[in-house]
C-alpha cells in the first residue's frame, strides 16, 4: 500500500516560515508596521542577498512585560494558532513579517484575534501598494525641525 501523501492543492504562498535570528527581527522592525489592540504587526521585504528559501516568513515578539512565562507561551501558542486559522493572508513571498504580541492577545475573543490578523495583514500589505514609506522613516535627521 502506497503511503499517504499531503494535499498538493495547496498553494505554496501559504506555506510560512519563521524569523529565527535577531537580526532578522531587528531588520523588520524598521519596516512597516499596524498596531492592533492585541499585536502590532511589523513588515519588512527581504533583502536581495538572502539566501533563505521562497516564501513569507512570520516572526513572534512577546515580552516580559507581557507576563510570566506561561502567560507568554499561552499568547504565543493563541496567535500560531490564529495565524494558522486565518489563512489565506495577505501576505507577500519576499516579506519578512514580526507579530508583536500585546496582553490583550490572551483575554481577546479567538474569532476577533484572527479578524485582527486578517485587517492587520491587509493594512501593511495596502500601504506598501500605496507607496507610503514606513513611520520609523518618515523623517530625515535635522529636517523636522529638531536638530
Amino acid at each position: 500500500m502506497e503511503p499517504q501523501l499531503l494535499d498538493k492543492a495547496a498553494p505554496a504562498a501559504e506555506a510560512l516560515g519563521r524569523l529565527r535570528r535577531r537580526a532578522e527581527f531587528q531588520r523588520v522592525a524598521r519596516g512597516r508596521r499596524k498596531a492592533l489592540d492585541a499585536f502590532t504587526l511589523q513588515a519588512v521585504r527581504r533583502e536581495d542577498g538572502d539566501n533563505d528559501p521562497a516564501g513569507p516568513r512570520v516572526g513572534f515578539t512577546i515580552t516580559r512585560k507581557v507576563g510570566k512565562a506561561v502567560e507568554r507561551n499561552r499568547i504565543r501558542r493563541r496567535l500560531k494558532e490564529a495565524l494558522r486559522a486565518a489563512r489565506p493572508l495577505e501576505t507577500e513571498a519576499d516579506h519578512d513579517y514580526v507579530l508583536v504580541a500585546r496582553r490583550e492577545a490572551l483575554g481577546r475573543s479567538f474569532a476577533a484575534l484572527i479578524e485582527d490578523l486578517r485587517q492587520a495583514f491587509r493594512a501593511v500589505r495596502r500601504n506598501q501598494r500605496d507607496g507610503r514609506r514606513p513611520a520609523a522613516q518618515t523623517f530625515e535627521k535635522g529636517k523636522d525641525g529638531r536638530s
